[in-house]
């Protein structure tokens, strides 16, 4: 289960060497709030979720050509001495452009999205959500037991429950990205 790992402050720079010493890249390593956050790897239906949701993305902003999705291990550092590792994110064109030159942290994303699972639910609700509200126009909380997403805007203390179609639209579109949700998780869980 996911916990906070002491009960201490930690510095980006103390997360990044254990990150750095970890070869097999799990545990995940994310600091918010100088809140050590570590969390095992995910399960099947987890990553099936990740990667499905990644493919429509990657094809919504290829056609759209409006930025790059990528998952983690890919360190975000959304504010100072803050290192995040989202399931999954959108990243601007400008910043997938400066990331080739300059290389890690990410500092700027237009979404990211969270896929629940029983040892990150905690932190992905409570911890990381009001992180990604104030830096992020959207984050996306994929909840596989409810079969449904949670919406969360920045500025808005509620989320909008989403269980039958999603739609986003990212600066510089010109057609939203359109999720037939209950269809994503019928074909999560291999009922579809």
């Amino acid at each position: 289960m996911g916990m906070p790992a002491v009960e201490r402050r930690w510095t980006a720079r103390e997360v990044r060497a254990l990150i750095a010493e970890n070869p097999l890249l799990t545990p995940r390593y994310e600091l918010v709030d100088g809140e050590l956050l570590v969390t095992p790897s995910p399960g099947f239906g987890h990553q099936r979720a990740v990667a499905r949701l990644l493919i429509a993305l990657g094809l919504y902003c290829e056609r759209e050509r409006v930025g790059t999705p990528l998952t983690s291990p890919f360190d975000v550092e959304l504010e100072p001495e803050t290192i995040t590792q989202p399931d999954i994110f959108v990243l601007s064109a400008d910043e997938g452009h400066r990331l080739q030159h300059e290389g890690l942290p990410a500092f700027s994303l237009l979404l990211t999205v969270e896929v629940l699972s029983p040892s990150s639910s905690r932190h992905d609700r409570v911890r990381k959500r009001p992180l990604y509200q104030r830096n992020v126009p959207e984050y996306w909380i994929v909840d596989l037991d409810a079969r449904l997403f949670e919406r969360w805007r920045r500025g808005e203390e509620r989320p909008e429950i989403v269980d039958s179609s999603l739609e986003w639209r990212a600066e510089g579109a010109t057609e939203p990205f359109v999720l037939d949700v209950e269809r994503f998780f019928a074909e999560v869980t291999g009922q579809a």
